[in-house]
């Protein structure tokens, strides 16, 4: 009988010669267990999406309601819909007053190209620029701001009038003018390494825009919705973005993103040509739901007060001789060493001893940590015990 390992390798695209081919049979709060229960604590949620963890209560109960209801009506944006409309009001009460209008998409990928669509149409200006090491999704448009060339070169040509800047480095602001639509930058750089701003950066940047005209686009995607300790990265310092995306923690589990800008921006998409911007899923019911039941979470259960405590265990616990440096804020750390071979061995002797860690896309000398919000405190001890273990054993 043929295994569902070789029909895994035989019928569903694999993007690498090398999957990690691990077996998932459940998944519950922080674990993924495998066969015959053997369990792994999931110290990447998914990629910073699993923020509540795995089939949170208050996430399965809004998929129960609401599937009761109904599921996909109309492209959205023409029928009222209730899971829509909760969560947008949340989510605005919770944001400056300039961001009170939210566009739902499909995922991370499709709210950065609505947002380059966005900056284009209501500027009337061609020009996107982009940090170099950035990651923003690897559809057509989202690659063409990709910082690396490596990963991009095979694809092009790609988008025209995309420029590219040394993230933290002042210098390259001058390259913002009078023919920039947008600069889109993470809030901090994620695929790079986590890579944090630094000497007023984001300030500098939403300065030189003020000065130019250009719209400050702000990237959330991976670090929204609690991963660095305040429930949108920005928060922490000292600037508004005219159009910000997120996605990932946002849905719970489900598959959502948005843009989000003022009533005035967004309005661009209207006329001329009316009809912008549409998307036949984008906010569908279930993600919907669950995105409120996600941040109602979050705000209701004071989440957020748990993650100092969390970061200073991992500050302090996760120190060894190979590690060359640990970056990082919130929930979300690079823990570097000496090279991608070297991670590769920790990675795989963490997973067998219980743990999954994964790497960076642009820094694969680096360990992605990047737990639930909802882990306890014995649970991170252990887990950080694991890579002091995975770490001895090379």
């Amino acid at each position: 009988m043929i295994s569902e390992r070789q029909l895994f390798l035989a019928h569903l695209a694999q993007t690498s010669d090398t999957p990690v081919m691990l077996d998932i049979e459940k998944a519950e709060g922080v674990y993924l267990y495998g066969p015959c229960g053997k369990k792994y604590i999931d110290l990447i949620s998914g990629i910073s999406v699993s923020n509540l963890g795995h089939r949170h209560p208050a996430i399965l109960e809004a998929i129960k309601e609401q599937t009761d209801r109904y599921l996909h009506t109309m492209v959205y944006g023409e029928y009222v819909l209730s899971p829509q409309i909760r969560f947008a009001q949340l989510l605005v009460d919770q944001l400056p007053p300039s961001l009170d209008n939210v566009y739902l998409v499909n995922s991370g990928s499709e709210a950065i190209e609505g947002a380059m669509k966005l900056a284009k149409r209501y500027t009337g200006r061609p020009g996107i620029i982009a940090c170099k090491n950035a990651y923003h999704g690897s559809t057509h448009g989202a690659m063409s701001l990709m910082g690396v060339e490596s990963y991009k070169n095979a694809f092009r040509p790609l988008l025209p009038d995309i420029h590219f800047m040394r993230f933290n480095n002042t210098e390259d602001l001058d390259l913002i003018g009078s023919h920039t639509a947008a600069v889109i930058v993470e809030t901090l750089q994620g695929e790079a390494g986590v890579i944090l701003p630094k000497h007023d950066y984001l300030k500098k940047i939403r300065e030189r825009c003020h000065q130019t005209g250009a719209l400050m686009i702000l990237d959330e995607i991976q670090t929204g919705f609690g991963r660095t300790g305040t429930l949108f990265g920005f928060e922490d310092y000292d600037v508004i973005p005219d159009i910000f995306t997120i996605a990932k923690g946002m849905g719970g589990g489900l598959p959502i993103g948005a843009m989000v800008a003022s009533k005035a921006i967004m309005s661009a998409f209207k006329t001329n040509p009316a009809l912008g911007h549409i998307t036949t899923f984008g906010g569908h019911p279930l993600s919907a739901a669950t995105s409120y039941a996600s941040l109602k979470t979050i705000l209701d259960q004071n989440i957020l007060e748990s993650i100092p405590s969390k970061a200073a265990m991992i500050q302090s616990m996760v120190r060894h001789p190979r590690i060359k440096d640990l970056r990082g804020k919130g929930l979300f750390y690079a823990m570097e060493l000496e090279n991608p071979e070297t991670v590769q061995k920790v990675m795989h002797e963490s997973i067998k001893n219980g743990v999954i860690v994964d790497w960076f896309l642009f820094c694969p000398q680096a360990i992605r940590i990047a737990p639930p919000l909802i882990i306890s405190n014995p649970e991170l001890e252990w887990a950080c015990k694991v890579l002091l273990k995975s770490l001895d054993a090379l």
